[in-house]
C-alpha cells in the first residue's frame, strides 16, 4: 500500500456535473491506499480461501422482486453489450443487458471467463462482496473523501487527475471511452485494461480515473454539504444513512445506494465525462456490473 498524506483539499466540482457540487475545503486525515484497483487473480485467491460466493451467483428469492419474470430470477449480473449503431443516449437499457450466468468469474456471461484476465479488475461484485474483501485482507473501503483526496494526486482543485487539459490526441492518460459511444470504442478501448496499464498520479496510485468505478463506503446522499455539516473526513463529512441514500425518484426499489468514483472505460466524452476526481454516482448496494469494482484502504487496525 502507498502513504496518502493527510491535508485539506477542494472537494467536489461547480463546474460539471449537478451531483459534484458545491466545491468545499475538506480535512483528511493520513491513510493507506492500495496503489491499483484489486485484481480477478486476488479476488480468484480471496474465494479459494474463504469458499466466498458473491451476490451475482446467489440464488433470487422470488419474494424480493414481485412481479419480475421467471428468466430474470436467475443468478446473474448487468453487462454492458454495444449497440450496433448510433443510439439515444437517454437510453441506457440499450446498451446494458441483464445477463444470467454473469458474475466476477464469467464476466460476459456464462460462456466467458478471466483466465486471461488476471490482471485485470475485478468486476460484478456488489458492494457487500468488496467490504467482504476488505475484511478477509484486514482492510477496508475508503470513504468518498479519501478517495478523491487520493485521486487528486496533490493537485488540489484540478478537473482531472493529472492537470486541467484534457487529453491531447494520441495521450493515452485515462482508460476512458475513445470513439463513437456505445456502438464503436477505438482499438484499445472498450472494455477493462490492466489495473497498471496508464500512468500513475501524483501519489503512485493507477487508474483514479476511468477502467472502473470504484465503490466508496459512504451512502450516497443527493446533497453533499450543507452549511451546517461537518468537514472532519476521513469519515464521511456529510452524514447521510442507508434511508436517505434510496432514490426519491424510484420508490419502489428500497435498496440503499453508495457513492462510487472514478468513471470507467465506458465514459465517453459525449455521454458521461466522469473520469475526473471529483465525479460521483450512486449505485444500488446490491447490484455489481461490469464497469464496477473497487480498492482497499488501510484500517487504523
Amino acid at each position: 500500500m502507498l502513504w496518502i498524506p493527510g491535508g485539506s483539499f477542494r472537494m467536489g466540482s461547480d463546474a460539471h456535473y449537478p451531483e459534484e457540487p458545491p466545491a468545499r475545503v475538506v480535512e483528511v486525515s493520513g491513510f493507506w491506499m492500495s496503489p491499483t484497483t484489486v485484481t480477478n487473480m486476488d479476488f480468484a485467491r480471496f474465494v479459494e480461501q474463504t469458499g466466498y460466493v458473491t451476490v451475482a451467483e446467489r440464488p433470487l428469492d422470488p419474494r424480493d422482486f414481485p412481479g419480475a419474470p421467471q428468466e430474470n430470477l436467475a443468478p446473474g449480473s448487468m453487462v454492458f453489450t454495444g449497440t450496433p449503431g448510433p443510439v439515444d443516449l437517454r437510453h441506457l437499457s440499450q446498451w446494458w443487458t441483464w445477463t444470467p450466468g454473469a458474475c466476477w468469474r464469467s464476466p460476459q456471461g456464462p460462456k466467458s471467463d478471466v483466465a486471461h484476465l488476471g490482471n485485470h479488475p475485478v468486476v460484478h461484485v456488489a458492494h457487500e462482496d468488496a467490504a467482504a474483501y476488505a475484511a478477509w485482507a484486514g482492510q477496508g473501503l475508503p470513504t468518498e473523501a479519501q478517495w478523491e483526496r487520493a485521486a487528486r494526486g496533490g493537485l488540489d482543485g484540478a478537473t482531472y487527475v493529472w492537470g486541467d487539459e484534457p487529453e491531447a490526441p494520441g495521450e493515452r492518460l485515462a482508460h476512458h471511452w475513445h470513439g463513437d459511444f456505445p456502438w464503436r470504442a477505438d482499438a484499445g478501448y472498450g472494455t477493462t485494461a490492466p489495473v497498471d496499464s496508464y500512468p500513475a498520479n501524483g501519489y503512485g496510485l493507477f487508474h483514479m480515473a476511468g477502467n472502473v468505478w470504484e465503490w466508496t463506503d459512504d451512502w450516497y446522499v443527493e446533497a453533499r454539504f450543507s452549511d451546517s455539516s461537518p468537514c472532519c473526513a476521513p469519515r464521511d463529512p456529510r452524514g447521510g444513512s442507508a434511508e436517505e441514500s434510496l432514490d426519491p425518484r424510484q420508490p419502489q426499489f428500497r435498496v440503499p445506494r453508495k457513492v462510487i468514483k472514478g468513471g470507467s472505460f465506458l465514459c465517453a466524452d459525449s455521454y458521461c465525462m466522469r473520469y475526473r476526481p471529483a465525479a460521483r454516482r450512486p449505485q444500488m448496494i446490491d447490484t455489481g456490473m461490469s464497469h464496477i469494482g473497487f480498492r482497499c484502504v488501510g484500517t487504523d487496525a
